[in-house]
């Protein structure tokens, strides 16, 4: 077996996701360098009661529809949004998201909306309940947006009595 060549590297030999997102920031002409959400304090808590209590809603980044972009272009107009659990589609528009789609596919909505198998937790009592709605929210890359987003969640799910939020992110 002939050995390995000794190899020097000059350069990393990953891609540092920060530098390059600063990078593309500069490119693009804004003033200010693309800053990293930071948080001294995680807004997460312990549950104050055991699951099979809870009221569980799904949040998803996928949308309900296609919109009228072409397929595969960004859908504009995107704000966050809640629907009837009873009135779920069948399919979502997940065109404009980035995911691999060489090595998978969004035809499985249960993979990233899971309102039929939480379903069936609530039925054999894992759960107390699948909230009556989901809601969910555009792929945002600001921190502002993703934030007002969030508080108007957070509304809804106080609204429903919601005490478990699953984020399911496409």
């Amino acid at each position: 077996m002939a050995a390995k060549a000794d190899r020097q590297l000059e350069h990393r030999t990953f891609v540092s996701y920060i530098d390059k997102s600063r990078e593309y920031y500069q490119a693009q002409g804004y003033d200010r360098a693309y800053r990293w959400a930071a948080f001294d304090q995680v807004p997460f808590t312990p549950l104050a009661k055991s699951l099979d209590e809870c009221n569980v809603a799904v949040v998803t980044t996928a949308y309900l529809h296609h919109h009228d972009s072409a397929w595969g272009a960004p859908a504009t107009g995107k704000e966050p949004y809640h629907h009837p659990v009873v009135d779920a589609p069948e399919a979502m528009f997940t065109d404009d998201l980035s995911w691999d789609k060489q090595a998978t596919h969004t035809d499985d909505r249960e993979s990233f909306l899971p309102l039929t198998r939480l379903g069936e937790l609530a039925e054999v009592g894992k759960i107390a309940k699948l909230n009556d709605r989901f809601f969910g929210v555009p792929t945002e890359y600001s921190q502002r947006k993703t934030g007002l987003d969030a508080e108007q969640v957070a509304e809804w799910c106080a609204a429903d009595g919601v005490d478990i939020a699953l984020l399911v992110p496409l």
